[in-house]
């Protein structure tokens, strides 16, 4: 039978006797299926490692989004801030097409059917975003600044600071919007310049310790899940990597630390550089374990160290201690005092008595020295420890700690 011209032969036509396979040439050849005891297509499974991967990816995109969503927020705002008195008392509702003027017709006209588009489908969920400004992207919103930059010029320093900030910040914004794979490094470089711009605009965040501690644009977002913790490493020599310790002590009005021998300070942080800080009006109270205790004992049986090792160790930071004490003006501004029970934890709490308070915390591990512990960095003033106390709720981490801190002190013995 023909179909077309084309005759499709039987299974069996087209074999010999010998077993050939030649086919006629006015037959079209079938290829059979093989039988390969799998499923047949490409493997669609993810293995861990493809997990992993677009993990990371997604972690880094959305740190990205956040920041630039808080940049494109603020620029919106100085736009309209410094743009729409001069143009809306002449144009009304299309100041911005009038402001972006015969250069900028192009992309405000795409922004105008953007938002009829967006109407029309009830895509505007919030009555503020109504008008053609929330609808400039970033670049857009860069053009109209740069275009009018005799009216920012009073409110900023140099306009070169805001274009090579915004410069850095595009190829995150093409990465992201693309969902394309985003490198640790130029996540880095985009929470630079986000910070730095927002500094520049006048949106820094206004929390008392970010003189100290940074503050992250993803802890504020998110930050009430974590009660105070705003920092996570896995042990000592990675926190002092990020933060110093003169980042951490460095102008702080008041310091106190309770641990077994306070090597983050004692070790770190020069006596000089202490002695200064009380001369300056600063207040210090350490607090050690006391080197003749049984729980010193105890400890360096489970660290697995030579009889007295530990306890010689304490006892020398107590006498550097001293020393740094003997030389003040005024030794009451800096206290040494000695505790007897089991060290639970170690913490360094910097301005603890206000909302600007920075600790360091870490816990004490049955087979691992202070260096190689976990360590939990906390903010205090946190929002949402606040509204939790406003509303008789529970307060956060930073509050407990400083509280057992007082409590140990209250039943510790001053060292002469």
């Amino acid at each position: 039978m023909s179909s077309g011209g084309l005759e499709l032969p039987s299974g069996d036509s087209g074999r010999d006797e010998g077993g050939s396979t030649d086919t006629p040439p006015s037959a079209v050849s079938l290829a059979r299926p093989v039988d390969t005891g799998s499923q047949i297509g490409p493997e669609l499974n993810w293995g861990a490692d493809a997990w992993r991967e677009v993990r990371t990816r997604a972690q880094r995109a959305g740190r990205a989004y956040i920041w630039l969503n808080l940049v494109e927020q603020r620029l919106r705002a100085v736009v309209a801030a410094v743009l729409r008195p001069i143009y809306e008392p002449v144009h009304g509702d299309d100041w911005v097409v009038a402001a972006a003027g015969p250069a900028g017709q192009e992309w405000v006209q795409r922004a105008v059917a953007v938002r009829e588009v967006s109407r029309r489908k009830g895509y505007l969920l919030d009555p503020a975003d109504d008008n053609v400004l929330s609808f400039l992207t970033l670049p857009q919103l860069r053009e109209l600044m740069v275009q009018h930059w005799p009216c920012f010029e009073p409110y900023f320093d140099d306009r070169r600071d805001v274009e090579l900030a915004l410069d850095e910040l595009e190829v995150t914004r093409n990465v992201v919007s693309r969902n394309r794979a985003l490198s640790e490094t130029v996540l880095a470089q985009a929470e630079r310049a986000s910070s730095r711009l927002l500094e520049i605009l006048g949106g820094d965040a206004e929390v008392p310790s970010a003189r100290r501690l940074p503050v992250d644009a993803v802890e504020e977002i998110v930050g009430d899940r974590f009660a105070d913790v705003v920092g996570v490493h896995p042990d000592r020599v990675r926190l002092l990597r990020q933060f110093p310790a003169e980042d951490l002590f460095g102008g702080a009005r008041r310091l106190d630390a309770i641990g077994i021998g306070l090597n983050l300070l004692v070790q770190n942080f020069s006596g000089r550089r202490l002695m200064r800080l009380a001369e300056a009006g600063g207040r210090v109270r350490l607090l050690f374990l006391n080197p003749a205790s049984s729980a010193v004992k105890r400890r360096e049986r489970e660290l697995g160290l030579k009889r007295g090792e530990l306890s010689r160790s304490v006892e020398m930071n107590i006498l550097h201690m001293r020393r740094v004490r003997s030389r003040l003006r005024d030794p009451g501004a800096f206290q040494i005092h000695v505790f007897d029970e089991t060290p639970r934890f170690t913490a360094y709490l910097v301005d603890g008595d206000g909302a600007d308070g920075v600790a360091v915390v870490q816990s004490y591990l049955r087979r691992a020295r202070g260096m190689e512990a976990p360590v939990l960095v906390l903010r205090s003033g946190s929002r949402v420890v606040k509204a939790d106390e406003a509303r008789g709720g529970e307060h956060g981490l930073f509050e407990t700690y400083r509280e057992e801190f007082e409590s140990v002190w209250a039943d510790s013995r001053p060292v002469s």
